[in-house]
């Protein structure tokens, strides 16, 4: 790509970027969900939902996170870390398109198991030396336990089945991005910015074709490494702020 199609385009995204990343985008954006506690803790385990549960319509999934969350009284940290067995009736029948209350009960069990040895999420993360390993290393701790529904496997994405990974990208941007618009929470410091993977919806993939920053025919994961390599050429600290900007001008064609 030449220098002055790349300065183009920067002048583009960067004025899309400028538009998208306030926090007017948070309200109805699923990362409004995390948006709603202050507890550390708290912040992961709904950011985690809201990004992984993040299929169809965003009103449709803030709504369905809302409700998982209040049957864990709006407190996910104290429930995950404090339920007993009884407690767990009250996530029975939660449901929202696959992700059922099996894979729910999953995701507590082995959310109770890692803090019971870790403060932090993040710490789930960081075994590995590209962004590639650590999303297969994270998978593989995420269904580690014994009594891993193999049900539950399809939720989690992972490179090593070719996954664009675009939910766990996503929920990365937001715990990791560090900037002071408000937005992203940039709560974890130990993942750089400069590693993270951009999300690829058909948003963002209709307008990173459009502007010849993706070739690849197929969205996988060898697509959100050649977007995101392409983003690296705007911004080589900061390549995933982009995302607001392919979203944003995704919706505006859209409507």
């Amino acid at each position: 790509m030449q220098a002055s199609q790349l300065s183009t385009i920067r002048q583009v995204l960067e004025e899309r970027y400028q538009r998208y990343n306030q926090p007017g985008f948070i309200e109805h954006d699923p990362i409004s969900i995390p948006h709603r506690f202050r507890q550390r803790q708290d912040v992961e385990i709904s950011g985690l939902f809201a990004a992984l549960l993040a299929w169809g319509r965003r009103p449709t999934i803030i709504s369905k996170v809302t409700e998982l969350l209040r049957r864990m009284d709006d407190a996910p940290y104290q429930f995950i870390t404090q339920h007993h067995d009884e407690d767990l009736k009250k996530l029975l029948g939660f449901c929202h398109r696959t992700f059922c209350d099996t894979d729910l009960l999953y995701f507590v069990h082995w959310l109770r198991w890692f803090y019971a040895d870790h403060s932090t999420l993040e710490d789930a993360f960081l075994s590995g030396a590209t962004q590639r390993e650590r999303l297969e290393n994270f998978h593989d701790l995420f269904f580690s336990l014994e009594d891993a529904p193999q049900r539950t496997r399809k939720h989690v994405a992972t490179p090593a089945r070719g996954s664009a990974c675009k939910r766990v990208n996503m929920y990365l941007r937001w715990m990791v991005r560090q900037d002071d618009r408000g937005v992203d929470f940039g709560l974890w410091t130990r993942l750089p910015m400069a590693e993270l993977v951009c999300p690829i919806d058909v948003h963002v993939e209709r307008q990173a074709r459009q502007l010849g920053l993706l070739q690849r025919p197929v969205v996988d994961w060898r697509a959100a490494e050649e977007l995101t390599a392409n983003l690296r050429l705007l911004d080589p600290l900061d390549p995933v702020k982009y995302d607001f900007a392919l979203f944003g001008l995704g919706v505006e064609e859209k409507y």
